[in-house]
């Protein structure tokens, strides 16, 4: 059997642009894109807050990066995000400074949310969702995760990254099939290239409230569920601890298993120790209440019960703490 091939890049010893460079060739992406491909980028763009994009969200130095190396290719550039529970893709964009991106090379910038041409695709535990056909349709699919800790799912990486791909602003609900929803769409609409943003990433409770790893790293490759595993080992968690990813590698997906992962890169010298998401008795609460449709219409996603609630939940953890 062949192996899944991941590079490691340190952009601590070489510049971004570089070391980009360097997963463009391992990945072989310049002999899979020709100047018709459509090519669509995935970050990952959890946050508008100001305070917190340094460390929750895919850095417009990698996007940028990737975006001027596929110009010399294709003209055919989007970038693509969905509507978090509390912010809209415009905001995101604007703070994360995407808008200026776009200006500057002429590409565009897309919300997954409020594109028009919704397409019905079924699904065994939904009966059906929708996608935007302009994610169902690219030629080429790149997703650029941020290396983080999750608080539900252990890690957020290259699989989970698509969540964002899910045009309903509260997901949330669907929360109790994550895991198996994660794995269809891969199989829907598999990436060509996973680049997972290690440049900081975050640890202790991802993937927003953490604090920064610093990892100085960039890991690519053409096999998400291998990048995952790779990223998780390089921060001392166990691949198999995380859901969606391990049912990735049951469905054929990728490669989990480190005997089956060919690694270019110094990967001992890149492991970093890091705090893990601790599922405490507030996020087991959360993921219990989102089951239900009622609780997450009428309490989770209304600010005007959330945030008072939170108050009360972040004083209570520090008291219990």
């Amino acid at each position: 059997m062949n192996k899944s091939g991941v590079i490691i890049c340190s952009v601590k010893e070489m510049p971004l642009d570089e070391a980009v460079a360097a997963v463009f060739s391992f990945c072989g992406v310049e002999r899979a894109v020709s100047r018709g491909t459509k090519v669509l980028i995935k970050p990952n763009l959890c946050t508008e807050r100001p305070d917190m994009i340094h460390t929750a969200n895919t850095s417009l130095g990698l996007i940028e990066a990737v975006v001027k190396r596929l110009r010399d290719v294709t003209p055919h550039i989007t970038i693509g995000e969905a509507d978090g529970a509390r912010y809209t893709v415009e905001q995101a964009y604007e703070t994360n400074g995407v808008y200026g991106l776009v200006e500057r090379y002429g590409v565009r910038a897309v919300n997954f949310s409020t594109l028009e041409d919704q397409v019905r695709v079924p699904n065994e535990a939904l009966g059906t969702w929708n996608f935007a056909r302009e994610f169902l349709e690219t030629d080429y699919f790149i997703t650029l995760p941020a290396l983080k800790t999750h608080a539900t799912t252990v890690f957020t990486g290259s699989l989970k990254n698509q969540w964002g791909c899910v045009p309903r602003k509260d997901r949330l609900v669907w929360h109790k099939h994550l895991d198996r929803l994660l794995c269809d769409i891969a199989v829907l609409v598999p990436p060509r290239l996973s680049i997972m943003d290690g440049i900081v990433g975050m640890q202790g409770r991802g993937p927003i409230n953490g604090y920064p790893i610093d990892a100085g790293v960039i890991i690519g490759g053409t096999d998400e569920v291998a990048v995952d595993a790779t990223g998780m080992r390089l921060i001392g968690l166990d691949p198999y601890s995380s859901g969606h990813v391990r049912l990735a590698a049951e469905r054929g997906i990728g490669r989990i298993a480190a005997e089956d992962i060919e690694i270019a890169g110094d990967f001992e010298k890149h492991r970093v120790t890091i705090e893990p998401a601790a599922q405490d008795w507030a996020i087991k609460l959360l993921n219990l209440f989102s089951r239900s449709e009622f609780i997450t219409e009428n309490f989770i996603m209304n600010d005007r019960l959330f945030y008072p609630i939170r108050r009360v939940v972040v004083n209570l953890r520090k008291l219990i703490n």
